[in-house]
Order: structure tokens, then sequence, then C-alpha cells
């Protein structure tokens, strides 16, 4: 059972159709080039609400996908669309009886250059020319 940020659920009915590795490389405002990688599982909700996917078929699907991993320790994130297509982390896996649980978060916005584009005060931003910053 996948659980989002604000206590509801994914249907229990949802298939998980892709997991991908998605490899993210990219240049920050502090004109640093930085890389990234994480899972990403997608779910999706069909009509079939009779459908389950048990732990051991989740956990089969994965496996299935490990060349992907390339022998890294990847962050995972669920990507689900119930109104907005939005992708979750994953927080935490634990046991409840007979279901796997599946806490999500959410992901925020953040700059990778405080040091350079930010005053030392919390609320304050600054980006003074020749900064280098955005």
């Amino acid at each position: 059972m996948f659980v989002l940020p604000d206590g509801g659920l994914v249907p229990a009915h949802a298939h998980i159709t892709e997991v991908g590795r998605v490899d993210k490389t990219f240049f920050d405002c502090g004109a640093t080039f930085r890389k990234t990688s994480f899972l990403c599982l997608q779910a999706w909700v069909a009509d079939d609400t009779e459908h389950r996917l048990p732990a051991g078929k989740l956990a089969d699907i994965i496996d299935r996908a490990a060349p992907l991993f390339e022998g890294d320790d990847l962050d995972v994130e669920l990507e689900y669309e119930d109104g907005l297509l939005s992708q979750f982390p994953v927080h935490g896996v634990s046991c409840d009886g007979e279901w796997v649980v599946i806490t999500l978060g959410m992901k925020h916005t953040d700059c990778l250059a405080k040091d350079i584009c930010l005053l030392p005060t919390k609320d304050s931003y600054s980006c003074s020319a020749g900064s280098g910053c955005c």
C-alpha cells in the first residue's frame, strides 16, 4: 500500500506500469554542473478494481529491472496521477500485518548554491551582479 504525504492512499488496484532509472544532469544557479539519479516507479490506476499487486510481485518487477540500477543504491520515487502528475519520494517502508506500507513524502525545490545566491538571513535572497548566481 502506498501512503501519500497527506495520509491518503494510492488505490489498492493500481498497477506498476514502469520501473525506470532517471539520470539528470544539470547546471545550477551557482554555475556548477551536477548529476543525480533515482529509480522511478510509475503507478497507474485502471478500472479493474479487483486487481492487487502483492508485495512479492512488486519485488519481482523491481528485481527484473535490476540491470537498470547498474549496481547503484538509488533513491526511489513513485510517479502517480490523481488530477495532476506528481512524483513522491519514498520516505519509508514497513510491514503492517499482511501489507507492505510504503510511505511517500513531498519533493521540494531548493537552491543548491545558497553560499553564492543568498544573504546570511534565512528569508532574504540576493543575486548581485557578477556573483555567478542567476
